[in-house]
């Protein structure tokens, strides 16, 4: 398979050199011409800027979390025309504002300007001095900084602000999808007319604090217990869309936003790309019940491997497992199973279903720059191999935020809902991707797979999921795959009346770990803590 893997392999790393010089081209190229763009408007001291619109998080009951509000603090400025001796005035300001006094007479003696700041972040005991000074034109007033009281708490969700002379520039997440919203409309001066700002909209989110907060802490341990290079937790409700928790690690400050790295801004729910590996099972599974080209009492016998075009598929442990029903394939997570089970689908079908679950698309998620996957393989390259290794997620790529929304599907009686994170949206159905009935066989073999693996169960509770353990590709032009992997695991709960879907992901654990070990207990605490949190009646007697 190698010749075959150098291709894909060579596929991915130019589809993520075009990410990648899009980032640039957004961020950095085009970030100079919005910020040049924002100096340009005179605002008279803060007098023409707009109230910039609060964010906030929710809790289960609908209640108000402040995420990002507008703090005051003093600034020292000058109306240079009323200063009547600016070479004094300069003399007794540069000892207590810092400034040089050439700089400060510079400023002062400046003509026709009604607005001229000389200190913007004074302390209070240098704004006390210079009221105490008395000077005529120069005086101490409040401006405003945007400030995150969460701190790091759904970073990646809610962005921060660029901070200038004139105006507010939304820079990543919330901040920057609906920065016009916020940010409002600036007043205009007409000669001696003002006329005056509309202040920017207050906007709450659907991501519940608490979930939020869980999450991260689940999310961080997990990376740091395995020394892994990143993770990822979601929680959504499948009837609706709405995002609970989006939690990613590491993560930032929003506060003290240029002490980090540029790359740690990009929200890896939306903006990243990666092959899924075995979750995938469960998309190839739930298409071909729909279709009707397996049914659940059906058999297959594996021998252990596959034979396509000259390249052989193997079982992840390498084994043969004899006669096994539609239910085993995915609760022994067989790699030749979900091949089997694709080709009695077909290529074109399986290709038509991966679209119709959106994953050839974005999920138009109200977050910015979101990313899509690539079903290019399967189109560019077009034989039985491709769709085989596609049925159990190697060579296609797929983002977090879509694969959580056609699991969501799965677990929604097969309707595909689009995710959002604004909770003035109203819950938007893109379309029905499978019958009601095959939704509920592939749910029924998930809680089997999760009641027989029991590392997921939770006593009361149907439980249905699915573990992915994906490698790495090698980008490096060296072909085939790296020794690192990701681990994945998708679960919904109660199983036959989802309340919660939840995603986790952890990339490139110490050791490459198998994901029962890994984003299977970290599964388990965040449903948990949602179960008990939203006070979720059990839905079965379970018999020891």
């Amino acid at each position: 398979m190698g010749s075959r893997i150098t291709i894909l392999v060579g596929l991915f790393a130019l589809l993520y050199a075009v990410l990648g010089f899009r980032f640039y081209d957004v961020q950095i190229r085009e970030g100079s011409y919005y910020e040049a763009q924002a100096s340009s408007i005179h605002t008279l001291g803060g007098f023409l800027i707009p109230k910039r619109g609060d964010i906030y998080f929710t809790d289960k009951d609908g209640g108000k979390i402040h995420a990002a509000i507008n703090k005051d603090y003093p600034v020292v400025y000058a109306v240079p025309d009323e200063v009547e001796d600016p070479e004094s005035a300069a003399s007794l300001l540069f000892e207590i504002l810092g400034e040089s006094k050439e700089v400060l007479l510079e400023r002062l003696e400046k003509e026709n300007d009604p607005y001229e700041p000389l200190h913007k972040e004074p302390t209070d005991e240098m704004a006390e001095k210079v009221e105490s000074l008395g000077i005529e034109g120069v005086y101490v007033g409040s401006a405003k900084s945007r400030f995150y009281p969460r701190e790091t708490t759904g970073s990646h969700i809610v962005g921060y602000v660029s901070e200038n002379e004139s105006v507010w520039l939304g820079k990543y997440g919330i901040e920057s999808y609906y920065n016009q919203l916020l940010g409002g409309i600036a007043g205009e001066s007409e000669g001696d007319k003002l006329i005056n700002p509309k202040n920017g909209k207050n906007i709450q989110l659907t991501i519940d604090t608490h979930i939020q907060n869980r999450a991260e802490t689940i999310i961080k341990d997990l990376v740091e217990d395995w020394n892994g290079s990143g993770g990822l937790a979601m929680v959504s409700d499948p009837e609706t869309g709405k995002i609970l928790a989006m939690a990613s690690y590491p993560t930032f400050d929003p506060n003290n936003y240029g002490q980090y790295d540029v790359g740690v801004f990009l929200n890896p729910a939306v903006q990243a790309i990666y092959e899924p590996g075995s979750i995938f099972k469960v998309i190839t599974m739930v298409s071909a019940l729909d279709d009707g080209a397996v049914h659940p009492e059906d058999t297959f016998y594996d021998s252990g491997e596959l034979t396509l075009n000259a390249h052989t598929i193997h079982n992840w442990d390498l084994k043969s497992h004899g006669t096994v029903t539609m239910s085993n394939i995915l609760e022994k997570s067989l790699n030749t199973g979900a091949a089997y089970v694709q080709r009695q689908l077909g290529n074109e079908k399986f290709y038509n279903y991966l679209n119709k679950f959106g994953l050839n698309d974005k999920t138009d998620i109200d977050l910015p720059g979101e990313v899509q996957g690539s079903l290019l393989p399967l189109e560019v390259d077009i034989r039985d191999i491709n769709y085989a290794t596609a049925s159990f997620g190697q060579g296609i790529s797929v983002t977090p935020i879509g694969l959580l929304q056609a699991l969501g599907a799965v677990a929604n009686g097969g309707e595909l809902m689009r995710p959002y994170v604004n909770a003035d949206n109203k819950p938007q159905k893109i379309r029905r991707v499978i019958s009601e009935k095959a939704s509920e066989q592939v749910t029924e073999m998930l809680i089997s797979a999760v009641d027989k693996a029991y590392v997921a169960k939770i006593e009361g509770y149907s439980v249905a999921g699915k573990t992915g353990t994906a490698q790495v590709p090698d980008i490096n032009g060296r072909g085939g795959y790296t020794d690192d992997v990701i681990n994945t695991y998708i679960g919904y709960a109660p199983a036959k009346d989802p309340k919660f879907v939840i995603f986790i992901r952890l990339e490139k654990p110490a050791g490459a770990p198998l994901a029962g070990l890994t984003v299977v207990p970290a599964f388990r605490e965040l449903a948990e803590f949602v179960i008990n949190y939203y006070q979720i009646p059990p839905d079965r007697i379970d018999i020891e």
